[in-house]
C-alpha cells in the first residue's frame, strides 16, 4: 500500500517537499494509518507534521479518550499535536442545524484555526477509495442535478493552503492490513456500525455486492470523480462569465434580475448553472426543500408565452416574470430587517434578546471558563459600555492570526449561516463600535490579563433555567 500511495501522491502532485502538513486524526484505523504513513515519509520529504484532533463531546468519556489516545501516540512518534473540544449541542441550538452538519462545521472551523496558527500548507484527510464509491453511489440515488453529482475532491483550497486526500487510491481493507502489518493501534467508533446513517447502510449492504462484480471499483470511481470535476470546473467558469454579462445583483435588497432573451441565448447547460449561481447568491445556504422540480419550473417560466407570471420558492423567495424581465427577490426581506435590535450591556448584569436567549455579564478573576459561548476581555482593552446588536452594513471584525479584518457578511458565508438567520444574529461591541464577539462564531482578542486587573466575562445562554447553552 505504501508504494501505491506514494505513486499516487507524486502523480497527482498532492505534496511538496519542506511543507507543513496538518493531519486530521480521529483515532480510527484510516486516520491512524495516514498519520503513520506521513510519519514514515517525514524525513524523505522533509515534512513538518502536526496532528489535529477534535472531540465533538457527543460520546462522553469515550470521545475524550479518543483524543487522549491520539495525543499519546503523537508523543510516542514525536509528532506535534493540537487537540480541541467543540460544543456541538450549543451550536445546533444556535443555528438549527443537524448533528452531522454541526459536527462538520465546528470541526472544519477548528482545522481552519490550526492552519492559520501553524501557517500550514496542507490539511491531510484520510478519506479512502471506499469512501469515494459510497459518496458517488449516495449521490446517484439522491441527486437529479449533474452539477451535484461529484465525488470527494482529491484536493481543494482551504484556509490559505490545500486539503489533500492521499488515501483515495486505496481501500479500507488495504488500510486495515497496513495497520496490522505495522502494528498500529486504533480506536473504534460504535456509530460506524449503525445503519441508521445512509453512508453506513451503503457501506454494509451495497458496496460488498458491487465489489463482487468489480473488485477495483474504487479506481474506476476515482477516475470518474476526477473527470467529472474537471468538466464541471470548465462549465462553472463559463457560467460565471455568463452571470457577469447577463445577471444584475442588488446586494442591498438581496435581488437578482435579467433579460429573458439574453439569458436564453446561452446553451442550456450554462442556463442551469447560472440558475444555481443565482440561488447560491440569494440563499447562500440552500433549503432542503429545493429540488430539481424548481429548476424545471424556473426554466419553464422563461419559455412561457405568458407576459407576467410568478413562482414561489422555499423560504419566501419569489421568481417573478414581467414580460421580458425576470426578478428573483424576497418580498419579506423588509420584515426580516425589522427584527434587528441594539441594547446596552451593563456589567454585572443580564439582558434578554428578542428570541429568548440571554447574555449574562460579570467581573471575573480568571479565563479558565471560556468556551464558544463565553467571551472574556480585560477592561483596559475595551471602551465601556458594551453593546449587543445585530449587524450593520459594512460591519467588519478582526481576530488573532487574521491579517487585517473581514466583513461580517463574509464570515456568515464562510460559516454557512442561513441567510434568514443573519439579520438577527447577535454580536457584541464596545462603545467605540469595535466588534468584540460574533457570538458562537468569532472572537476578537480580549487583551492580556495581568495581576490585579479586572476582566469582564460575557456568557450567551439559550436556556438559563436548565443551565443549557
Amino acid at each position: 500500500m505504501e508504494q501505491e500511495v506514494t505513486a499516487f501522491i507524486e502523480n497527482k502532485q498532492l505534496l511538496t517537499e519542506n511543507a507543513t502538513v496538518l493531519i486530521a486524526v480521529s483515532g480510527g484505523s484510516d486516520s491512524m494509518a495516514l498519520l503513520h504513513y506521513l510519519c514514515m515519509k517525514r524525513k524523505t520529504w522533509n515534512l513538518r507534521l502536526i496532528a489535529v484532533s477534535v472531540d465533538h463531546q457527543l460520546r462522553g468519556q469515550q470521545s475524550k479518550e479518543d483524543l487522549l489516545f491520539v495525543k499519546e501516540i503523537c508523543k510516542e512518534w514525536d509528532i506535534a499535536f493540537a487537540g480541541g473540544s467543540v460544543d456541538v449541542k450549543g451550536y445546533k441550538q444556535l443555528t438549527g442545524k443537524g448533528t452531522q452538519q454541526a459536527c462538520r462545521d465546528l470541526r472544519y472551523r477548528f482545522f481552519e484555526e490550526q492552519m492559520e496558527r501553524y501557517a500550514a500548507d496542507y490539511l491531510a484527510l484520510a478519506h479512502h477509495g471506499d469512501d469515494q464509491v459510497e459518496t458517488l453511489l449516495m449521490r446517484l440515488v439522491r441527486v437529479a442535478d449533474a452539477q451535484q453529482f461529484s465525488g470527494i475532491p482529491l484536493k481543494r483550497e482551504f484556509a490559505g493552503g490545500e486539503i489533500i486526500r492521499p488515501f483515495l487510491c486505496v481501500t479500507k481493507d488495504q488500510i486495515e492490513t497496513y495497520c496490522h502489518i505495522n502494528r498500529i493501534s486504533w480506536r473504534l467508533d460504535p456509530s460506524n456500525n449503525e445503519t441508521d446513517y445512509t453512508r453506513n447502510y451503503f457501506r454494509k449492504y451495497l458496496i460488498p455486492l458491487i465489489k463482487e462484480k468489480n473488485h477495483h471499483i474504487h479506481r474506476t470511481q476515482q477516475h470518474l470523480s476526477e473527470t467529472l470535476h474537471e468538466d464541471e470546473m470548465f462549465l462553472q467558469a463559463e457560467a460565471e462569465k455568463m452571470v457577469k454579462s447577463v445577471v444584475r445583483f442588488e446586494e442591498k435588497d438581496l435581488k437578482a434580475s435579467f433579460e429573458i432573451d439574453t439569458f436564453l441565448s446561452y446553451p442550456t447547460a450554462l442556463q442551469r448553472r447560472v440558475y444555481h449561481l443565482i440561488l447560491n447568491y440569494l440563499y447562500q445556504s440552500l433549503p432542503k426543500k429545493l429540488t430539481y422540480v424548481h429548476e424545471a419550473n424556473f426554466l419553464g417560466l422563461l419559455k412561457s408565452k405568458q407576459g407576467t407570471a410568478a413562482i414561489d420558492f422555499p423560504q419566501g423567495l419569489r421568481v417573478e416574470r414581467s414580460y421580458q424581465r425576470v426578478t428573483c427577490y424576497f418580498p419579506a426581506q423588509q420584515l426580516i430587517q425589522k427584527s434587528s435590535f441594539h441594547y446596552e450591556l451593563t456589567v454585572p448584569g443580564q439582558i434578554t434578546l428578542p428570541d429568548g436567549a440571554v447574555i449574562i455579564t460579570n467581573f471575573v478573576d480568571d479565563t479558565n471558563s471560556e468556551d464558544d459561548y463565553t467571551y472574556i476581555c480585560t477592561t483596559d482593552h475595551i471602551t465601556l459600555p458594551l453593546h449587543v446588536r445585530t449587524r450593520l452594513p459594512g460591519d467588519r471584525m478582526s481576530w488573532k492570526k487574521l491579517n487585517g479584518s473581514k466583513k461580517i457578511k463574509d464570515i456568515f458565508i464562510d460559516e454557512k449561516i442561513p441567510v434568514q438567520s443573519r439579520s438577527t444574529w447577535p454580536l457584541v461591541t464596545d462603545d467605540q463600535g469595535r466588534i468584540l464577539w460574533l457570538i458562537g462564531l468569532k472572537k476578537a482578542e480580549g487583551g492580556n490579563p495581568t495581576a490585579n486587573q479586572s476582566m469582564i466575562q460575557m456568557q450567551y445562554r439559550r436556556d438559563t433555567s436548565s443551565g443549557g447553552k
